[in-house]
This record gives C-alpha cells, structure tokens and sequence, in this order.
C-alpha cells in the first residue's frame, strides 16, 4: 500500500509519469492486507519457535521468493536484459543458500543440544 501510496502523491506533485498510477493497486493490497495480516502474523510468530518447530516456517520465505523469481524467469524468459536475468539468478542463488544455512543452524543447535543432554545423563 506504500507503494502506491508513494506512488500516487508523487504524481499528484508532478513529480512522476502518471501513466499506470491507479487506485486499483491501493485497493487490491488494502483488502490482502486485511485478510491476510493475522494469518501471515501468525506464521511470523510460529517461525520464532527456536528448534525444528519453527524451522518450515522460517522456511517459507527463500521458498516463496524462489518460487516467485522463477515464475518471473518463465514469464520473462521472452527475452529479459541480462541484467534482469543476473538479478533473478542471484535472488534464487541467495534463497537457496539462506534456506541451507536455516537447515544447517537448526540441524547443527538441534544436535548440539541433543549430544550436551546424553553426554549430561550420566553425570550424577
């Protein structure tokens, strides 16, 4: 909604092309925004849980913008400027190493905590 917000003042001022600025946009995220604030509120919340629990919610953000960018490389694969196509590559490249570090930190403090537990059993 900030966006368009921006987006509109700005035209208004002179400052930008007022071609493509339309209350539409404004509309569209102020009703997601509505409906999806508190479930995406929620997974934000379940995503703190430290360990395992939280680790598929901490998960859906490099999926989404994996998924995301990749649908824009299918749909724009038409013919996209190579810099288009180094920023969408790059956007999947970093998705994936941050979702492989998420699994490693939570696989690597799950481990950790399972050795210092068994190792302090049999101190007595």
């Amino acid at each position: 909604m900030a966006y368009y917000l921006t987006k509109e003042i700005l035209t208004s001022l002179g400052g930008l092309d007022s071609s493509g600025v339309n209350s539409s946009g404004i509309a569209l995220w102020g009703v997601l925004a509505f409906f999806l604030g508190a479930p995406l509120g929620l997974l934000g919340n379940l995503a703190q849980a430290s360990g395992i629990g939280g680790l598929f919610f901490r998960l859906l953000v490099p999926l989404v913008a994996f998924y995301e960018t990749s649908m824009r490389l299918e749909t724009e694969a038409r013919g996209p400027s190579q810099v288009v196509l180094g920023t969408w590559t790059t956007v999947r490249f970093t998705a994936v190493a941050v979702a492989i570090a998420m699994v490693s930190h939570t696989v690597w403090g799950w481990w950790r905590s399972r050795r210092i537990r068994s190792a302090g059993v049999g101190v007595g």
